[in-house]
């Protein structure tokens, strides 16, 4: 498969198998389907009105082509912009719609961005809270009918004839090597960054990861995560170019109503997310009682002793096809009934979801990298013999990795970045020959690339002695007690960690012992629960050396978030923000050490 445009995917679904369903939105409680000709049809129209209101690619230079910035849920509109916006050589800015105005003006300047199209009323108040201080901005156009906005509508009725018959030409003078789009990473620490991926990027990455995808056409998919990031940004147009229909979640809360409308054949998603999902069903299994409960747990004892890749006796793999007749066939009917696959990527995924969800018949296919390597490195792939528990997968086509003397993990190939937008300076820093340094420690594993942790993460207790903060988090996250777990002791004596309880189960914990609760406050003072947490945390104790092991924790009321600002867009923990929210927490760990 040879393109060199991403939007070259439009043609290309035209001339080979045009869908009826190519993308597919909520509109007034049913599904509206959008046809590969309506696409086409709505990207041109789109793309010859932004041309007819002053948008254009310039003199082709980076600082020519206009900006334009997106801040929107997944819906079907996003991809038709990001589609017009590239056919007519302008560049699109996607940012998080959960941005604070400190950033987003910081983006909107930065980028000198012409035009900004918003979601619904949110965006829209929030971007006119700052516009004065924007002089670039001309226009707001939101997707929802918002009083006293303009509607995107506005910008398709633009266009003339005339003006969709010039797009082919200007098309024809975007090349492979050109920029694409502009992505600012959130990060969690310092302004944001932006990332410049050019057409080659995103293509290239889009060709080398479609044989470790599920086989098949007229599949369909389900998607909810940011598109402003490039992980499903990526992934959308892997689907576009295979043929896959996309559908778009109403929200994170439907997810689960949505998988069931929809039944998708794969999705991507988070480890959070995936972790939240796997919490539902264990907190339905223990609502259990009877048979139905011991049968529950015998299913779920089988899946976390389940391999790939190695013989497993008759006799587990009898036990095991019955437990997935009788107990996992209701989790996959949870998911639609018709998944083949999920993809995970952002973060690291427990090993054990991995297995538990893979021996249920719903493969889970993890995988690593980075906004600048556009995005994947290495994915565990769809056939069996490609994949490893505990790996992020062998790496993929025309990608090299080498591991630095330091176990930093560094890159090269046709998928990393142009470099940073304006900042020649940081873009020196992050590549070096063409590799690009990750700041990520691994291993190479036979085939396999291992990710053991953040390069800026590792810590250094008072003692001298390095501590990686994430297998230990990872593994201390196995428990059902546990809901989100930072590591603590750089330049202490010992490691400590901050726990937040998983309040559901806990609360059951509480009434099965007879523990009087009003308030999560409550309970985390209470002498029998600090003492059951202590138990837990002493049997993980066990798979670490002395000087990894958690002489103290505190637990925690509430549960980190982004809105609360300890989680990044992509649910990725700002340990700094951890830091100076729970210092007194931290304090108390080390009182008299």
């Amino acid at each position: 498969m040879e393109f060199t445009r991403l939007f070259d995917c439009l043609q290309y679904h035209l001339d080979k198998n045009p869908l009826p369903d190519m993308f597919a939105g909520k509109e007034g409680g049913t599904w509206r389907k959008f046809s590969t000709n309506e696409v086409k049809d709505i990207v041109d129209k789109l793309g010859a009105g932004l041309l007819s209101m002053g948008i254009s690619c310039g003199d082709m230079s980076m600082e020519g082509r206009d900006k334009i910035a997106i801040l929107s849920k997944n819906r079907p509109e996003w991809l038709m912009l990001d589609l017009a916006v590239q056919q007519i050589g302008a560049v699109l800015t996607p940012v998080y719609p959960t941005i604070n105005v400190n950033e987003l003006e910081f983006v909107l300047n930065d980028a000198n961005v012409k035009m900004v199209f918003v979601n619904d009323e949110d965006g829209y108040n929030k971007v006119m809270s700052i516009k004065d201080r924007i002089p670039s901005v001309r226009a707001i156009f939101s997707f929802e009918h918002v009083t006293n906005a303009r509607h995107w509508k506005e910008v398709v009725s633009a266009a003339s004839p005339d003006t969709i018959a010039k797009i082919p030409a200007i098309a024809n003078r975007i090349g492979y090597e050109d920029l694409a789009t502009i992505i600012y990473t959130s990060g969690t620490t310092g302004t944001p960054k932006g990332v410049m991926l050019s057409h080659k990027n995103i293509l290239s990455n889009v060709t080398s990861s479609i044989p470790c995808f599920p086989p098949g056409e007229n599949l369909r998919a389900l998607s909810f995560l940011p598109l402003n990031h490039i992980f499903e940004r990526m992934v959308s147009y892997l689907y576009l170019f295979k043929g896959t229909s996309i559908y778009y979640a109403e929200s994170l809360d439907t997810i689960g109503e949505n998988l069931k409308e929809v039944q998708p054949h794969l999705f991507t998603t988070v480890p959070r997310l995936l972790e939240k999902v796997y919490e539902r069903i264990m907190i339905k299994g223990s609502e259990l009682s009877g048979l139905k409960k011991k049968l529950f747990y015998w299913a779920h004892d089988l899946a976390e002793k389940f391999e790939i890749n190695q013989p497993q006796s008759t006799g587990y793999r009898l036990q095991l096809a019955l437990a997935n007749k009788l107990i996992f066939s209701k989790w996959r009917e949870g998911l639609g009934n018709r998944v083949m696959c999920i993809v995970t990527g952002g973060a690291a995924c427990q090993v054990r979801l991995i297995r538990i969800f893979t021996a249920a018949k719903i493969p889970v296919m993890e995988g690593y990298g980075l906004t600048e390597t556009s995005p994947v490195i290495s994915v565990n792939r769809f056939e069996v013999t490609d994949r490893k528990f505990g790996s992020v997968g062998p790496l993929i086509e025309n990608v090299e990795v080498k591991i630095a003397e330091d176990g930093e993990i560094l890159c090269k190939g046709p998928n990393v970045m142009m470099g940073y937008y304006k900042r020649p300076d940081l873009t020196a820093d992050a590549v070096t020959d063409g590799w690009y340094h990750t700041g990520d420690i691994g291993v190479l594993d036979g085939r396999f690339l291992k990710i053991t942790d953040r390069k800026k993460e590792l810590f250094k207790t008072s003692g001298g002695k390095y501590v990686a903060p994430l297998p230990i988090e990872n593994k201390l996250k196995e428990s059902m007690f546990v809901e989100q777990v930072m590591v603590v002791g750089s330049e202490r004596k010992f490691v400590g960690a901050l726990i937040v309880p998983s309040f559901p189960n806990l609360k059951d914990w509480c009434r099965q012992n007879n523990i009087a609760y009003t308030t999560n406050d409550q309970i985390i003072l209470n002498p029998a629960v600090i003492a059951m947490y202590k138990e837990l945390v002493e049997s993980f104790n066990k798979f670490f050396n002395h000087v990894e092991q958690i002489k103290k924790f505190e637990l925690l009321p509430w549960e980190w978030s982004i809105d609360t600002g300890e989680l990044t867009p992509k649910m990725s923990l700002k340990r700094k923000v951890v830091m100076e929210k729970y210092r007194d927490a931290v304090e108390r760990i080390y009182a008299g050490s």
